[in-house]
């Protein structure tokens, strides 16, 4: 039942060129740093990941795209990362654009066993109808494109409304960050950590956790557990440095009312 290993590097060793990975994050917030650069590091290539975004410039799933390690991604916002943005317009990466909450149903249903759900999101959009660009050429053109999806009318909901079918998602592996975990892979997620990170650790069919702090089995309120050990298959406790690396996208700054220039509060966007 003990479920540790000894770094990030033998917990990531098996995962081969062309696997499928879902990994936690939005923007900088859960993303399981450690793990992808350990990933990056070994030389795993060809990777389909599934993400709500791919990282920034530089960082996060961002280190791995920089390298060309990345064929595939699903994910739902590709948002200021310019080497994302420019990899697909150029062609160099397959994308799958997905409504946010869709992207994380699919998730949740792909790790408790539903095969397909009906949903709203999307419906009388490319989203349903097919022909969302997922590749482009060298030129410019669209070379591959999403395919319709079946829909259909309910009234169960009190009206009678068009759904569209969307698949579930389950993945080779699947990334997380968490910030308390004990040896068994029970994980506790930290405030906003808990966007992706319970849903991307459901998905994997291995699934691999970093933790901040990492306690002995018993330590963990059971009402407090985010995702439970039996969704979790190897933990990483990492190091002070590590649990330290917790960078800020944007941050902004205003002055204090009544205070000089130079007295400012700060609004930042971090872990």
């Amino acid at each position: 039942m003990d479920k540790t290993y000894s770094s990030a590097a033998a917990a990531v060793a098996d995962i081969p060129d062309g696997a499928s990975i879902a990994c936690s994050g939005f923007g900088l917030v859960g993303v399981p740093i450690v793990l992808i650069r350990a990933l990056l590091a070994q030389g795993t290539t060809g990777l389909h990941v599934v993400s709500n975004n791919c990282g920034v410039d530089g960082w996060g799933l961002g280190e791995l795209l920089r390298e060309g390690r990345i064929a595939r991604v699903i994910a739902s916002y590709i948002g200021e990362n310019k080497d994302f943005a420019r990899r697909y317009l150029g062609g160099e990466l397959e994308v799958e654009l997905t409504p946010q909450g869709t992207l994380a149903e699919r998730l949740r249903a792909g790790g408790s066993g539903i095969p397909a759900f009906f949903t709203a999101s999307g419906v009388g959009t490319m989203v349903a109808d097919g022909g969302l660009p997922w590749r482009y050429g060298p030129d410019g053109e669209v070379t591959v494109s999403s395919p319709p999806k079946q829909t259909h009318r309910f009234s169960s909901l009190g009206s009678e409304k068009e759904y569209v079918l969307e698949e579930a998602i389950v993945t080779d592996y699947a990334l997380v960050r968490a910030a308390k975990g004990d040896r068994h892979g029970n994980l506790v997620f930290e405030k906003s950590a808990r966007n992706f990170n319970p849903v991307a650790g459901m998905a994997g069919r291995i699934t691999i956790a970093e933790v901040d702090e990492l306690v002995e089995p018993g330590q963990i309120d059971p009402d407090q557990v985010h995702l439970a050990g039996i969704y979790v298959d190897r933990i990483v406790q990492l190091g002070a440095a590590d649990a330290a690396d917790l960078p800020i996208e944007k941050t902004t700054t205003r002055t204090r009312p009544g205070a000089s220039v130079s007295e400012t509060v700060s609004t930042e966007g971090a872990n």
